[in-house]
């Protein structure tokens, strides 16, 4: 409980700082940077050595690939049906396919299933939701915008991430095994800074403004994401024999609120950038119930 309530903390500072103090401008960007190239490399270095390679650790990252080609399908699907735009098809299965994995899912599954739950956490968004954003979310946020997806520049993007590159890193040195106690004592630390910045940082970008028209699309792409996604996920595990740990933490990850780089993508490309981002704000803060709640209902 006193995780969950640092989660919240953080998050409800953020929003707090960012309507009444004035920080300083950047400051997102500043955090950021921290976060992804610093705090998140050195995580899934302390982390990835210690993951038990199983049968089932398949399961975190194919439920990745589920909620992302499952939600294409949907609202590609509802879009000729309720004769959405391009651009509402295209942000919806990008914020809506792609799910908070890092920012939010770490510090949750830290939460609620302590080390082991985050190392699997690891898994499913360093090889799972993360090289789908690099690659099956340009080509999406390409081919809704009208313009030709770079296989050169995505393959860049996944090769030189630097937490992908501490994934390698991490693997090898799980394979050789582990690292000196010496340099699990500096990793740990400096990836424990990931959890409070991160969920700062997201309080910091928290936006919620429902457009003209928006509510029908906001209703089914949190249905799908919150909900339907996480469901389809569990069908595929149980139907797999995949069980325990490695289930919950699957679905839970599945079940993240939407990305924030996801609509950060959907902005660039010029994407219904209103609708991604209410999403993303209405995500976040019921996904602050659906998760605990997700995690009773698998018996955790």
């Amino acid at each position: 409980m006193s995780a969950l309530l640092l989660l919240f903390t953080c998050l409800v500072l953020g929003a707090l700082v960012a309507r009444f103090a004035k920080p300083p401008a950047g400051i997102v960007h500043g955090i950021n940077w921290w976060v992804i190239n610093v705090a998140l490399p050195a995580l899934v270095l302390a982390l990835v050595p210690k993951v038990k390679v199983d049968s089932q650790l398949w399961f975190p990252v194919a439920a990745m690939w589920v909620v992302f080609f499952g939600a294409w399908l949907l609202f590609a699907t509802l879009g000729k049906v309720l004769g959405w735009s391009r651009e509402r098809i295209g942000a919806l299965t990008l914020v809506c396919g792609l799910g908070n994995t890092s920012f939010m899912g770490y510090p949750m599954m830290q939460a609620l299933h302590g080390k082991e739950g985050l190392a699997l956490a690891v898994v499913a968004d360093q090889l799972g939701c993360f090289p789908l954003l690099a690659s099956a979310g340009v080509v999406v946020a390409s081919l809704y915008a009208g313009r030709t997806p770079q296989p050169a520049v995505i393959v860049r993007r996944v090769l030189t991430f630097p937490a992908f590159l501490s994934l390698v890193v991490g693997m090898v040195v799980g394979a050789l095994g582990g690292w000196p106690a010496a340099l699990d004592d500096v990793f740990t630390p400096i990836g424990a800074t990931l959890t409070p910045l991160a969920l700062f940082s997201v309080g910091l970008q928290f936006k919620f403004h429902l457009g003209e028209r928006q509510l029908p699309a906001l209703m089914f792409g949190l249905g799908w994401k919150l909900a339907l996604a996480p469901l389809a996920v569990w069908l595929l595990g149980i139907a797999a024999g995949v069980g325990g740990l490695t289930l919950t933490v699957g679905v839970l990850q599945a079940a993240m609120a939407p990305m924030i780089s996801a609509a950060i993508l959907a902005d660039e490309y010029k994407l219904e950038p209103a609708l991604a981002n209410t999403v993303l704000g209405a995500g976040i803060v019921l996904s602050l119930i659906t998760i605990p709640l997700g995690n009773l209902l698998l018996g955790a």
